[in-house]
């Protein structure tokens, strides 16, 4: 992003958003601090977001899956427009009609388990907050509760199994006296009298001798570990709601899956109907075209079954490749036209070795990542593709064939219509769109070492190839690929694709008569996500940050002038929108710093009106613990680029204050995200700089330097082959700017981040290490010769597969040059960062003579989010002491 327009209205300047419904006023007096066990709880204050919100094709009904706040799963509600009522469908009660009692009782027991463990979690966190103040708390009276329940259980389990054990013997010496008293009878003599009772003997009737207290006490702690190893929760514990729901074509009704079980909905209807319920994983894909039936797949096949009738048909069996009989195609994707004549079929091979007889190889390679849970340490073995490993790309093969009639016996497989042969590189190829009228189709290739970008166009012919109508090489935007997904206006009469011609990410359109491309907006700004267009054509709707670039709205797009009118309300950020299929209605889960985002629903035509709020996902409970709210403002690097961030200022803040203060920074590509947007409640740089500046006085800031994602391609592309040089020159610009407008003490600078933010943080201490008095590095890539390369070879640099050539992004050979404070922070079982980067750098760090500079803080049991022994609240409380030990307190 260049200096432009925008540049010119947020930079240097801070600028404030008064949030909807906070008044200027509601700062004056500020709230309390609360504690960090408040600000961490256990149980988050933000409950999970509406999903998969779709419309029936009369846009008269809006069906999501979403449970309140607490609930386990996603049930599904139906909101009439019409009348503003919504039907909830779905939940643990309704399902009882189609669920085991097994399972729901499962379900319920395993819901009270998770709340349980979560509240003994908060105590125990506000129990040892308490202790350090000086508290007299018994910090082990969770440990001795469970102790003595599971001693009783164990007692109670020896009693029944010795009372089974006694059974048991009586039984078999009953069996042994008929046994005798048959073999006597049989012999013609008389049956044998009842040996009498032995005695008990005295060594018996003794009791064993006691156990050590402190042996006990050991071995019903090992119980207790196993029993909770036993007991952990996994996913499929919890009641899981439904998964997924399609509407018919024209009727106002869908079918949804829920737990291997199809069903249906009637607008009208209070109850849901069953249709299938098997064994197996069942995906709907669509209805027939007259809606008197539905195709459905499930691992191997597209099938089709017709409400009136209890049959079932095959219209796609398991595809063989017709040049390699050994090779069985597995569809992975299937696509309907919308008039129902007409499907695709996406099918990929396995990999096979090279005898044809081994077990398929892996791709890339597996890692070693250590277990220090046990008596002795165990490793463990993850998946790891790195950039110099070979690719393994799945042979592929797309087929067009024509839907069979209802009658129809099976057609002969015919051959392909594109295929990819896969092996060495990387290719990636978008979802499959058909024209509304099933005349085209059209789908988008990327081929990563080529650098090459093409995009296909075919007809509804099972053996004609697609055309090529556009072909990019080079220069392409990194992360469009992420957002390639065709589709044609209404009318049939365009191809609509989102390319980054401009550097920014926005749609574009391929006349079919004309066979030209041309833009559908022009501007500094990502308009990324098409979301469908009104009937005729005319207007197409998009989700984009045109006015905001942290806040993405909903727009409607005039097609011949390419004018945009917003739909939703300043400053909400929408993500997920959709649109009905008369472009009436729009919905997206949207909010902001000062009203958490929900599902609404919004007018797509006329001027904008008052969103209507469908869902209440949030514990209330949160107002109490949000005590300030963010600045948002810009800066102007050395470059003339507009950096946006936000500020967190304490209570009483001056410009003229030299207070300490803390920057938190990622720096690298998130596809469509940013730390700076309207709705991010990050946990560190939100909430944990909420906490710090209402509670110690701090000027926290949170800053997106060039790198990250949703800024152009200008942005985006700013790590590659430089990684972390851009970012760490916009940091030392950012300090400059905080120095002069933000009342801070320079000489009194932290910086932190995660992950990239992690790496971000190292690069900046080791290349400018005068820059900032202290930093706290998480999980950060040090080597990346070691990441995962569909990240590292699209964003860091070219590789090459014959060696490690990323080795040159390393920060070992920087470390030396630490002068300041540095604390490293890892998950000792991460998969994605392996902790081993932390080891190599902090071994580079002593051997550099850093041992007073460099600390280590680990979980044991972490992976990338931690999460193992150290929870949030933990890991916040160890940065907190860190802050305040080097950078000291508000003078």
């Amino acid at each position: 992003m260049s200096g432009s327009k925008k540049a010119a209205i947020l930079a240097g300047s801070t600028w404030i958003i008064l949030m909807a419904g906070v008044a200027p006023w509601a700062w004056a007096q500020p709230k309390p601090a609360p504690s960090l066990e408040q600000v961490f709880r256990e149980q988050p204050y933000r409950g999970e977001p509406a999903k998969q919100p779709e419309f029936s094709h009369s846009g008269r009904y809006l069906a999501y899956l979403w449970s309140p706040y607490g609930e386990p799963g996603s049930d599904l509600h139906v909101v009439d427009t019409r009348s503003g009522k919504t039907l909830r469908l779905s939940s643990p009660a309704l399902m009882q009609a189609f669920d085991a009692p097994e399972d729901l009782a499962r379900f319920d027991k395993k819901l009270l388990q998770k709340r349980s463990e979560m509240a003994e979690r908060q105590a125990r966190e506000e129990a040892q907050a308490a202790y350090l103040r000086g508290a007299a708390v018994d910090l082990n009276q969770w440990d001795d509760a469970a102790l003595a329940r599971l001693k009783i259980e164990l007692a109670d389990k020896k009693t029944r199994d010795e009372a089974q054990k006694a059974a048991d013997k009586a039984e078999a010496e009953a069996e042994k006296r008929a046994a005798e008293v048959l073999a006597a009878r049989r012999a013609g003599k008389p049956a044998p009298t009842s040996a009498p009772e032995a005695p008990a003997s005295a060594a018996s009737a003794v009791s064993a001798p006691a156990k050590p207290a402190d042996k006990e006490l050991w071995e019903l702690r090992d119980e207790l570990a196993k029993k909770r190893a036993k007991d952990k929760l996994k996913p499929e514990d919890l009641y899981p709601g439904v998964t997924q729901l399609v509407w018919a074509n024209q009727r106002d009704e869908l079918i949804l899956q829920y737990r291997g079980s199809l069903l249906r909905w009637q607008a009208g209807q209070e109850k849901l109907q069953p249709l299938l319920s098997t064994q197996r994983q069942l995906r709907v894909v669509a209805y027939t075209p007259d809606d008197q039936g539905f195709v459905f797949m499930d691992e191997k096949r597209v099938l089709r079954a017709r409400f009136a009738s209890a049959a079932v048909q095959v219209l796609n069996r398991e595809l063989i490749h017709p040049d390699d009989e050994d090779k069985k195609y597995r569809i992975d994707e299937t696509v309907i036209s919308e008039d129902g004549r007409w499907m695709s079929l996406l099918a990929r091979a396995p990999l096979t070795a090279p005898d044809g007889k081994s077990p398929p190889p892996k791709p890339g390679r597996q890692v070693e990542i250590m277990n220090y849970g046990e008596r002795f340490a165990s490793a463990k073995k993850v998946d790891r593709e790195v950039s110099d490993d070979k690719r393994m790309e799945r042979p592929l093969a797309l087929y067009i064939r024509k839907v069979p009639g209802l009658d129809s016996a099976p057609a002969k497989q015919p051959q392909p219509v594109f295929t990819h042969k896969g092996g060495d590189g990387w290719f990636e190829i978008s979802p499959l769109a058909w024209a509304r009228d099933g005349s085209h189709y059209a789908f988008a290739t990327w081929e990563r070492e080529k650098e090459l970008l093409r995009v296909y166009l075919g007809g509804p012919d099972e053996n004609a190839r697609p055309e090529l109508v556009l072909e990019r090489r080079g220069d392409v935007h990194h992360e469009l690929v992420s957002v390639l997904k065709p589709q044609f206006t209404p009318d049939g009469k365009r191809l609509v694709l989102v390319l980054a011609e401009n550097g920014w990410r926005q749609p574009h359109a391929y006349e079919l008569a004309t066979r030209q491309w041309q833009p559908l907006l022009k501007g500094e700004f990502e308009a990324h996500q098409v979301l469908g267009f009104t009937p005729d054509s005319q207007q197409m709707f998009v989700q984009s940050n045109k006015d905001d670039l942290g806040a993405m709205n909903l727009y409607r797009v005039e097609l011949k002038s390419g004018a945009m009118q917003a739909l939703g309300q300043a400053p909400d950020y929408h993500r997920g929108g959709v649109v009905s299929h008369d472009g009436q209605w729009l919905a997206a889960n949207a909010g902001h710093w000062a009203q958490r985002p929900e599902l609404k629903l919004l007018r797509g035509q006329g001027k904008p009106a008052e969103p209507r709020v469908l869902t209440q996902s949030h514990d209330p409970a949160w107002a109490e613990v949000d005590v300030l709210q963010p600045e948002r403002f810009s800066y102007l690097n050395r470059h003339g680029d507009s950096i946006p961030a936000y500020v967190f200022k304490p209570a009483g803040w001056q410009a003229s204050d030299r207070r300490p203060a803390v920057v938190y920074t990622y720096g690298g590509p998130l596809n469509d995200r940013h730390p700076v947007e309207t709705d991010s409640f990050q946990s560190t740089g939100y909430l944990f700089a909420m906490y710090m500046a209402a509670k110690h006085g701090y000027v926290m800031v949170t800053v997106d330097p060039r790198g990250h994602s949703n800024y152009g391609k200008r942005f985006a592309d700013a790590n590659f082959e430089q990684p972390g040089v851009a970012q760490s020159e916009d940091l030392e610009d950012l300090v400059a700017y905080m120095k002069a407008k933000l009342g801070v003490d320079t000489a009194r600078l932290g910086l932190n981040g995660w992950s990239f933010g992690g790496f971000q943080t190292q690069h900046t201490l080791y290349t400018k290490p005068d820059l900032f008095a202290a930093g706290i590095a998480g999980a950060g890539p040090t080597e990346w010769e070691n990441y995962n390369s569909w990240y590292s070879g699209r964003t860091i640099g070219k590789v090459d597969r014959t060696k490690p050539v990323l080795r040159k992004y390393s920060l070992l050979p920087l470390a030396r040059n630490l002068k300041k404070p540095l604390l490293l922070v890892h998950g000792m079982q991460d998969p994605n960062v392996l902790y081993q980067d932390t080891v190599n750098v902090y071994r580079a760090l002593l051997e550099s003579g850093k041992e007073a500079l460099v600390d280590l803080f680990l979980d044991p049991d972490g992976e990338h989010g931690l999460g193992g022994a150290v929870k949030t609240v933990g890991w916040h409380r160890k940065y907190e002491a860190f802050w305040l030990q080097h950078l000291g307190q508000v003078q």
